[in-house]
């Protein structure tokens, strides 16, 4: 085996690998001595089949594998040899005819590819300096709270025979929609319960249920929105003939010792300290989340080095399939509507670098520091994942028990909190008090490792959702006019150790 290193061009080598083959057939020739004593064919007694009749049947396919794990002995011994820190697979390219070189006609000669690891010294922690927002819960926070439960645990009774429905007003109806005269699956529900006004329904559904009274019968006309999940119904137009068989009236909910009871708390006094309590954690959360994307900030600005182009361009990969996704989608920012394909693509690269250069800074400093993460860490994350899909949580954890890449994705994201974490213990943090605003102020997203700033607010303005609305009682699990449910953006985060596994790709 002859290995030549033939470029080495800043993180990017290149190796032309040699290997005769005189040495490819006298492994195929142990080969098949090692499993000469296991064959069985008809006509031979087991394990006196000659060597020459192995080579005939299956000389060919044994050929294939011992090509194929040379090429990988062949590699690791270039990189082991050369002291070599991969940043991904090598990529391989077969000189010969790969039909040649398993005849045994041909040497096996390939080239081998591979971005190296960058060698750098990270900053240390200890000399950082960033400001922590934070912020105190205040009456009016925890008044609004209060308000907020009072309204999720609104109760309606019935209104008079006669009386209409009106805003705010439930209607209990049964309902059947059709498009083109045709019914559609989910188009259907009986004693469906619609509160006017809450928005739960797609557009113009509730509207038109003002002014109905019980034993009415009515055919609502709506449109299903441009971007509505069911893409089968997305903008069509569609009727739904609605029996109503009650109108209700809200019932003010006293706020009050029973109240907290009916929420599992003793009393009131306890449910305010619960309140308070859940309002301080999402408080300190948040800030949290603003000291990280601090100090990513002042990681980057600290730290400027080659970065494997095989790693960027995965992440860039990434990136733009989400973009491309919005553009047709139509979901392009504002900000990026009028601007050339070349110059978008120009900004999102500066935050695929951006990433993969935190990732690995972040990665060099939790390993000097041995940072880890446990199995039980792991094991959580695969439950919670798991938990995501209803009713499929076993096949969910067995494919992540069994699947080495899946598990490091997993593992990613909790090795970066705990190297932020040990960042933040040792660098100088001065906490700065600010108004609730402030702190979730758009400017400065979560976890955002952003090269613009200014995009952030474009990912987070999703996470700020209204107190939530009650459910509507007996309505059915799955009905096609009810609007779908908002989908929470995660928060973005800088690639840990891994930095070309791929992620969603959200511009800030």
């Amino acid at each position: 085996m002859q290995v030549t290193q033939t470029k080495a061009e800043g993180l990017s080598h290149t190796y032309d690998i040699v290997v005769p083959a005189t040495e490819l057939n006298e492994r195929l020739e142990a080969k098949i001595a090692e499993v000469q004593p296991q064959v069985t064919l008809k006509g031979f007694r087991p394990g006196k089949v000659p060597a020459a009749h192995i080579k005939r049947m299956f000389g060919k396919s044994m050929m294939g594998e011992i090509v194929e794990g040379t090429m990988t002995e062949a590699s690791e011994k270039a990189l082991n040899d050369n002291n070599i820190k991969p940043a991904g697979q090598p990529h391989f390219h077969l000189k010969n005819e790969a039909d040649d070189v398993i005849a045994g006609k041909a040497d096996l000669e390939f080239h081998m590819h591979v971005d190296i690891m960058p060698t750098f010294t990270p900053t240390d922690p200890a000399k950082l300096s960033i400001e922590r927002p934070v912020t105190k819960v205040t009456d009016e926070e925890i008044e609004k709270a209060m308000d907020n439960l009072a309204q999720s645990q609104k109760t309606y009774e019935d209104k008079s025979a006669k009386s209409k429905a009106a805003d705010s007003d439930a209607v209990v109806i049964d309902f059947v929609g059709s498009i083109d005269g045709k019914a559609f699956e989910g188009g259907a529900a009986e004693d469906a319960q619609v509160v006017i006004g809450a928005g739960q329904f797609i557009p113009g559904f509730e509207e038109q249920l003002i002014g109905v009274k019980a034993g009415d019968e009515k055919v609502l006309k709506v449109t299903f929105p441009a971007e509505y999940q069911a893409a089968d119904l997305a903008g069509k137009d569609a009727e739904f003939a609605v029996t109503v068989k009650a109108v209700k009236k809200p019932v003010d909910t006293k706020i009050d010792d029973e109240f907290a009871k009916k929420l599992g708390m003793d009393s009131l006094t306890a449910l305010r300290e619960a309140i308070v309590k859940s309002l301080e954690g999402e408080h300190k959360s948040q800030s949290r989340n603003r000291a990280k994307r601090r100090i990513l900030d002042a990681l980057d600005a600290k730290h400027d080095f080659d970065l494997p182009a095989n790693m960027v361009e995965a992440e860039f990969n990434a990136i733009w399939q989400q973009v491309e996704a919005d553009v047709k989608a139509g979901n392009l920012d504002e900000e990026d509507k009028d601007k050339s394909e070349d110059d978008l693509k120009a900004e999102y690269r500066a935050i695929a670098e951006r990433r993969v250069r935190l990732g690995l800074v972040l990665a060099e400093i939790g390993q000097e520091a041995k940072i880890t993460v446990a199995a039980e860490e792991l094991a959580r994350a695969i439950n919670a994942e798991a938990m995501r899909y209803p009713g499929q949580e076993k096949q969910i954890a067995e494919y992540f028990q069994k699947n080495p890449e899946a598990q490091a994705r997993l593992r990613a994201p909790i090795f970066e909190e705990k190297a932020v974490d040990y960042i933040l213990e040792l660098a100088k943090v001065k906490d700065v008090e600010v108004s609730r605003d402030e702190l979730y102020a758009d400017d400065d997203a979560p976890g955002d490792t952003s090269a613009k700033k200014k995009t952030a607010k474009k990912k987070t303005a999703a996470k700020k959702t209204a107190a939530k609305k009650p459910a509507a009682k007996k309505a059915p699990a799955k009905t096609t006019a009810r609007k779908p449910a908002a989908k929470k953006a995660a928060p973005e985060k800088a690639p840990a150790k891994k930095a070309a596994a791929k992620k969603t790709a959200a511009k800030k």
